[in-house]
């Protein structure tokens, strides 16, 4: 029997999280009517998450490699990929059975998108919430909206495989907020198409998140719009947007350094800022 070919590869970067990352597999492997592979890429776990992949998931790709974060392993997953399309998932989320047949679904009736994402359904803490209005999802020309924090989702999203080729891979020197870098690069020059039901249960709360690893995530998305605002590819609307969210950022994030005695966080971020103020619209 001849072998299906491989519509969509499947990311999941995991680290010490081997019963979540168990049932997010089983909500891969229960998806309908779609060729996947399954990749894992384990970021340096020492909880036998290798064995326990080996004894129950044997169908899955599986990869190790050292401890590097979630930038580096996804683009590990990207490189292994074979599938026209990509789709994340992290380790701690699940799919419901139709997320990728719907994302294919809606990609070849709209062949001017490369990426979409579903809506979700949040867990926080054991119990359903509703995200806050800030948090709220858009279709479309939505660099404006992706600027103020990251309303697009890893585990909603699918893309082609050559939008990596366009835009880059996740910047490997972000230890957080390496994919609102990314979802800047891309929504700065392709519209982001919406499914709007929900095809993801995203779950939080707990303390292995990397939100809860640091103190002021601003610190990164400051990086993010410092360099977006270096690459020449945005209109001038676009950079006028992405230069006032950056001032307000920075301005927020100096005197909150400055108020925790962190002279030398605060001198960074305005070191930053000053390379970039003669080239900022007024």
């Amino acid at each position: 029997m001849a072998l299906l070919m491989i519509e969509v590869s499947v990311i999941i970067p995991t680290w010490n999280r081997k019963p979540r990352l168990r049932r997010a597999l089983e909500t891969v492997l229960a998806q309908e009517s779609v060729a996947f592979e399954l990749i894992v890429v384990d970021d340096g776990s020492t909880d036998g998450t290798e064995t326990m992949i080996a004894a129950e998931f044997p169908s899955v790709t599986y990869v190790r490699q050292k401890n590097q974060g979630p930038a580096a392993a996804r683009n590990t997953g990207i490189r292994q990929a074979s599938g026209a399309w990509i789709a994340f998932l992290d380790s701690d989320d699940e799919w419901m059975p139709r997320k990728l047949r719907t994302q294919l679904s809606f990609f070849e009736g709209r062949p001017d998108y490369r990426i979409c994402q579903s809506e979700e359904i949040w867990i926080r803490n054991g119990r359903r919430v509703n995200p806050m209005d800030k948090h709220r999802k858009y279709g479309g020309q939505i660099f404006e909206r992706c600027l103020p924090l990251c309303i697009i989702s890893p585990s909603a999203v699918m893309m082609a495989r050559d939008l990596f080729d366009e835009v880059g891979l996740f910047d490997e020197t972000f230890p957080a907020c390496e994919d609102y870098d990314l979802w800047l690069r891309i929504a700065s020059r392709f519209p982001v198409g919406l499914i709007e039901s929900p095809h993801v249960i995203r779950y939080g709360g707990h303390s292995d998140q990397q939100s809860q690893a640091y103190q002021a995530m601003d610190q990164f998305r400051i990086r993010a719009l410092v360099n977006i605002l270096n690459s020449n590819v945005l209109t001038p609307e676009q950079r006028r947007a992405a230069a006032e969210t950056l001032e307000d950022k920075a301005a927020i994030y100096i005197r909150g350094a400055t108020k925790r005695g962190k002279n030398d966080e605060a001198a960074r971020v305005q070191a930053m800022l000053s390379r970039l103020e003669t080239s900022l619209p007024a």
